[in-house]
């Protein structure tokens, strides 16, 4: 338990006459979100790394590594009352695990500590069916998604293979990077949120979004979310223009809708992508999508967003052109931003890219389009969602929706290995 210091003896009365002792403040970090759960999880992600770094680090990993756990119950009572909460809980999941993942994404300990703390996360638009709440990083490099205890359990259940698999293909996946996984408890309220590499680019705007499992039954945007598609494709350049020149750090994520697998064939879509590109992609989704029907996992999918270069070039000029009937627009700062509270921010270092550019080592899934292709686009694809098992309850699923809609029907909820190859097949199909 961390509690502050008895100040009472700093305090007490004397009958000699001593010097006032003038104090300077030291500069801390101050955690500051509007949820306090926000505050806590940033608060306990620096408390981790900092501890972890006077950890040293193992030759290998021991069984035990994946059944640990280092909590701790804080009590701050008046210290930076105003952006912590007085009490809370904190608990990290197997750290030395998700060390050594992070190590094996390319992942830096020390950006993955500022890249989740230095500013306030960033709240997201979207809701999975089962209820997920999702942010993104102020820097827009990772997911954090509020997850069950079923999936804790899950996740339990297949660290070990999952880590092992990672060793075996280099970090070099499509599967989701799980990045840290936690407990969080303010005034009795208990979440649990697991943390991931973000799919989609930290610069690359994307403007249109799909979740394809391969599955025709169901699978639509609703109708509101396709008038919000409409809506938010004809944005005012202006309005664009004054979202951009807004602290960024301070602006909500505005998600896209989540368009489905019938979107993606009734508007056909199609992903152009070269030769050597498509053949690389298929076998390391192949590869992924068999080591999840080996743990008897399904119900994932497939997310895709799609960058028009041409698009955001003119975006980017009209922005210009507005910017220059102001004063003063001009500061020379990353798009990203520098949050308050902070050194100028290391992350955003590098030089500018061309239009349509991306760094690899960062937006590790994106993929350029052909230049025969009719747009000029960029992917971003990776597999989401694996933690769903296929226990008793998905095969009492299955039966009720074939019995619904008939044994021949695209129903989602199948058998993995059935899954598996619908899945592949689908996706197979789609690029171009």
């Amino acid at each position: 338990m961390a509690t502050p210091g008895n100040l009472g003896s700093s305090v007490l009365a004397s009958k000699t006459k001593t010097k006032k002792k003038h104090f300077v403040a030291q500069k801390v970090k101050l955690f500051r979100a509007s949820d306090p759960l926000l505050s806590v999880l940033m608060w306990g992600v620096n408390h981790s790394i900092n501890e972890l770094s006077h950890v040293q680090i193992p030759v290998m990993l021991m069984p035990d590594d994946f059944k640990a756990y280092s909590k701790i119950k804080v009590d701050n009572h008046l210290f930076n009352k105003e952006n912590m909460p007085s009490h809370f809980k904190f608990k990290e999941y197997c750290p030395m695990v998700f060390r050594n993942l992070r190590e094996r994404f390319g992942i830096d300990d020390q950006d993955f500590q500022n890249s989740l703390t230095r500013s306030a996360p960033l709240p997201n638009d979207s809701q999975a069916r089962s209820g997920a709440r999702f942010h993104t990083s102020y820097d827009k490099r990772y997911i954090i998604k509020t997850i069950t205890s079923e999936d804790v359990a899950e996740m339990h259940n297949i660290l070990k293979k999952y880590h092992q698999y990672i060793v075996e293909c280099h970090g070099i996946t499509l599967l989701p990077q799980f990045l840290g996984m936690y407990r969080l408890n303010v005034d009795g309220v208990e979440i649990y949120v697991i943390v991931t590499r973000n799919v989609f680019s930290h610069r690359l705007s994307v403007y249109r979004k799909y979740d394809l499992k391969g599955s025709t039954v169901a699978r639509e945007a609703s109708d509101k979310e396709k008038v919000s598609k409409r809506a938010c494709t004809k944005l005012p350049t202006i309005i664009m223009c004054s979202l951009r020149k807004t602290n960024p750090w301070k602006i909500k994520a505005k998600e896209l809708p989540t368009l489905k697998d019938n979107d993606f064939i009734n508007e056909g879509q199609k992903i152009y992508i070269d030769d050597n590109n498509k053949k690389v992609f298929l076998e390391k989704l192949k590869k992924d999508v068999e080591f999840l029907a080996q743990l008897k996992l399904m119900d994932y999918s497939l997310l895709v967003g799609i960058h028009d270069v041409e698009r955001a070039e003119q975006e980017e000029v009209e922005c210009e052109e507005n910017d220059g009937e102001e004063e003063g627009e001009s500061d020379g700062t990353h798009p990203v931003g520098t949050p308050p509270d902070s050194p100028g921010n290391t992350l955003n270092s590098s030089p500018p890219l061309a239009p349509g550019e991306f760094d690899p080592n960062i937006d590790v899934y994106g993929i350029k389009c052909h230049e025969n292709s009719p747009r000029k686009e960029v992917y971003f694809m990776a597999i989401i969602d694996i933690l769903t098992h296929y226990d008793a309850k998905k095969k009492a699923a299955h039966a009720a929706k074939t019995v619904k809609h008939g044994a021949g029907a695209e129903i989602s909820t199948v058998n993995p290995e059935q899954y598996s190859k619908r899945f592949l097949d689908f996706i197979g199909h789609i690029l171009t």
